[in-house]
């Protein structure tokens, strides 16, 4: 229990620790550089361009069938007048934002932690004892490396969350009134109620703290030297699990958060 205890307070605030390097170097002149400069916008395209097609399709098809359930059983029990409010809070409130974190997670920053970790242990396994195997300098790996990869990850969330989002919108208002410009007045009043100055605020806070949760958790233990881990063979088996359970309690945290500040 003292050694589990003492792993789990490690990699917290090592985590912690990286957190703060990584958004120091987001204000560091030195990263954007021109040769930094093009790997990031590299990491950027790589990221998001990929994905974000047939995300947004993915996105709209159960969209539409949602969409669509919550209509007819409005109609049925005679809540039409709600369909709305109930659509864009559960939609774009709540599934949207979370399927965006949940998707660039396991499709981009996961894969590459477990990559950047499996280097690593190559590098140490194969170095000869007291050297460094030819391994980066901390400091220029994450400048070229690891911050790449975080605001890639980062800005995936944001782009695909937005796109995503105001798909739905346009696609709710299709599904409920057609291709009629008449609906407009209504639409508008109502989604401008739901997204009060408060309801907004949230929204943006939590898309912010999803992608710093998917841009951060899973290179974090990537960045520090496994072979001075005293768990190292713990580590080399359970890394990549670790991270996903460290990611998935941070983003429910934060939707609970969210849920508590907007309907508490």
């Amino acid at each position: 229990m003292q050694r589990a205890t003492v792993v789990w307070l490690t990699s917290w605030w090592r985590l912690l620790q990286f957190a703060v390097l990584i958004l120091s170097q987001g204000f560091t002149p030195a990263s954007y550089r021109k040769d930094n400069r093009n790997r990031l916008a590299c990491q950027l395209v790589l990221a998001t361009a990929p994905n974000l097609l047939w995300f947004s399709i993915l996105a709209a098809l159960i969209s539409l069938v949602i969409i669509r359930i919550v209509v007819v059983t409005a109609f049925s029990y005679g809540l039409s007048r709600y369909a709305l409010e109930m659509v864009v809070r559960v939609l774009v409130l709540e599934l949207i934002p979370l399927t965006v974190a949940l998707f660039v997670a396991l499709r981009t920053t996961l894969p590459a932690g477990v990559e950047f970790a499996q280097k690593r242990l190559a590098a140490a396994a194969s170095a000869p004892a007291g050297s460094t195997g030819g391994r980066t300098a901390p400091a220029e790996a994450l400048r070229t490396e690891f911050f790449p990869r975080a605001a890639a990850g980062m800005f995936a969330v944001w782009m695909l969350g937005a796109v995503s989002c105001v798909l739905t919108l346009v696609l709710t208002y299709l599904v409920i009134y057609g291709f009629t410009p008449y609906g407009l007045p209504g639409y508008t009043r109502v989604v401008g109620q739901i997204f009060n100055p408060s309801v907004a605020l949230i929204l943006v806070l939590k898309i912010a703290f999803f992608s710093f949760a998917v841009g951060l958790i899973p290179l974090a233990s990537s960045y520090y030297d496994a072979a001075a881990n005293p768990f190292v063979l713990r580590f080399r088996a359970t890394h990549g699990l670790a991270d996903m359970v460290r990611m998935f309690s941070v983003i429910l945290l934060i939707e609970v958060a969210s849920l508590m500040g907007n309907y508490y």
